[in-house]
């Protein structure tokens, strides 16, 4: 517990964005990357290896415990949360028939269907 008292508060903050941007599972996030992915061959002995980016990152990110983090997944989060904003604030006439947009959310982990 005192190695968490220690972390950045803004990365404590980003956590917490992160977590708030990112409203899926780590497991329906995965299933969806390997449904975009490769295909088939996305299921061989390492699939995770084969998941598009950034979603890749994500993943791993969403496995981490905060106090694990590293430089390159507090930059993978700040690049997620700035993503998925920038996004939702660009929401489609279309909306939620927009599956091309809401595609593109899902990749970074955003389920839009999922409510606040």
């Amino acid at each position: 517990m005192a190695r968490e008292a220690r972390l950045d508060p803004e990365v404590e903050v980003l956590w917490e964005d992160f977590h708030a941007e990112v409203n899926v599972t780590s497991e329906q996030l995965r299933s969806w990357l390997l449904t975009r992915g490769s295909g088939e061959e996305s299921f061989g002995p390492n699939p995770d290896l084969d998941l598009p980016e950034p979603g890749r990152q994500i993943l791993a990110v969403l496995r981490k415990r905060k106090v694990d983090l590293t430089g390159e997944d507090i930059a993978v989060m700040r690049e997620a949360v700035e993503r998925i904003r920038s996004l939702t604030a660009a929401r489609p006439a279309a909306g939620t028939a927009d599956d091309q947009w809401r595609h593109s959310l899902l990749d970074l982990g955003h389920d839009i269907l999922v409510e606040r």
